[in-house]
């Protein structure tokens, strides 16, 4: 009983351990620009991975990548060895689902029927038997409808099932979207800023979900912005800047990186540079103070000196001019002819 009870303990730990997701060089370009530049990242089953970087960095991008939303530029994403199609509803069929930084929920539609959305890729039923509703079709459609309701009662939300989407309050729509993710069964699900405009109690409500997903051997990447939420919540973090990624580790080693520091914070002022520039700034402007103080000077004393003379020699110049004009000068009455010519 031992040997088989240490055996399934050792099989578990296996499986924990088994890479789930495998992005290996994702790179994503818009024209001349890069959003992703050789990211590589792994995620394991049984796990739950942060992905954080300030505004910008291209956490969103990467996600699109990862579910087939855009087509990576290089690289190559794999789910459990295999390399992903490069299709949205082919990777959904795959095993990876998601949820989106703003909620998409169809709003007209029930909180039940929204869950069942999520459950068309495990529907194997084919148009004909939906038109006729053959006895295969009506028992597909029952048993996802039962899973939808298990759902429903997973995340609290089983007496609301009838009510529309729309009317449900916003941290409970969060909770109806991973709902329907989570219809597709699948391996890993891709959660980009779940907590995105939640309360504290909201936010405590969404960390103890995600826990228990991870318990039901769902692996989990989130994207974050809460910074306690994510160190408190996911074994290892990665973190993007200018679409990069910059460095990866558990929690007390991604927050005592100074670089991860200067990229939410900026690069830090150094104080003693500062203090070394001021005096050199001030024998700078002495500096030229004095040069500038012997040259008034010398102007005023030679100003001051030919002042008596300027008539004197101005004088002959003119009366020159005036007796011996050019002939040019005498037809032409404009003055200043002469200097045109």
């Amino acid at each position: 009983m031992t040997t088989t009870t240490n055996q399934a303990e050792t099989a578990t730990e296996t499986a924990a351990g088994t890479p789930v997701l495998d992005a290996r060089g994702v790179t994503m370009r818009f024209g001349g620009l890069t959003a992703v530049r050789d990211v590589n990242l792994t995620v394991n089953s049984g796990e739950i991975v942060g992905l954080i970087g300030p505004n910008g960095a291209g956490k969103t991008t990467f996600f699109n990548c990862l579910t087939g939303l855009y087509i990576p530029t290089e690289g190559e994403v794999r789910y459990k060895g295999k390399v992903l199609p490069p299709t949205s509803f082919k990777v959904t069929d795959a095993g990876i689902a998601r949820t989106f930084q703003n909620i998409r929920l169809f709003h007209n539609m029930t909180v039940l029927e929204n869950v069942l959305v999520g459950r068309h890729t495990r529907m194997k039923q084919g148009l004909w038997a939906a038109l006729l509703r053959l006895p295969g079709f009506k028992k597909t459609e029952a048993e996802a409808e039962q899973r939808a309701m298990e759902l429903l009662e997973f995340i609290g939300l089983q007496d609301k099932a009838q009510h529309l989407a729309k009317n449900l309050p916003y941290g409970e729509q969060r909770k109806l979207e991973i709902a329907r993710a989570l219809a597709s069964d699948p391996g890993l699900i891709l959660l980009d800023e779940p907590t995105a405009g939640m309360n504290p109690q909201e936010t405590r409500a969404a960390e103890e979900l995600i826990f228990k997903i991870r318990d039901m051997g769902v692996a989990v990447l989130v994207i974050e912005h809460d910074m306690r939420f994510i160190f408190n919540l996911c074994d290892r973090v990665a973190v993007l800047v200018q679409g990069q990624k910059l460095i990866e580790g558990d929690s007390a080693t991604v927050q005592g990186d100074e670089r991860v520091i200067a990229a939410y914070l900026g690069e830090p002022v150094e104080s003693e540079a500062a203090p070394a520039a001021a005096p050199a700034a001030e024998e700078t402007e002495e500096a030229e103070e004095a040069t500038e103080a012997p040259e008034a000077d010398e102007t005023s004393e030679t100003d001051e000196a030919p002042a008596d003379a300027a008539p004197s020699d101005a004088a002959p110049a003119a009366e020159e001019s005036d007796e011996a004009p050019s002939e040019d000068t005498k037809h032409d009455s404009a003055s200043g002819k002469e200097n045109d010519a």
